[in-house]
């Protein structure tokens, strides 16, 4: 169910603003919807699985708080950042 490590690189490297960047909302954002999508397709096959359905709630209450922020101090960032991530069709 967790992503790999290669795949959270990929994902850091290509969502970083910088060398080394880790932390910035975006990054973050980037890791929890592609663990929000991993754990819905766990999900849709196992359907009685509530920890992992509780798990998944608490990613997706995390990356709404972390998008709600970003929207707050950069509306541009935010913008370009759901339309890469196919948020918010």
């Amino acid at each position: 169910m967790a992503i790999s490590k290669e795949r959270k690189n990929e994902i850091i490297k290509a969502y970083a603003r910088h060398e080394g960047d880790t932390g910035s909302p975006e990054v973050q954002i980037a890791v929890l919807t592609e663990e929000i999508n991993t754990l819905n397709a766990h999900i849709r096959e196992h359907k009685k699985d509530h920890h992992s359905q509780r798990g998944l709630m608490k990613k997706v209450g995390h990356r709404r708080n972390l998008l709600a922020y970003l929207r707050n101090s950069d509306v541009t960032r935010y913008r370009d950042l759901i339309q890469s991530l196919g948020l918010r069709r």
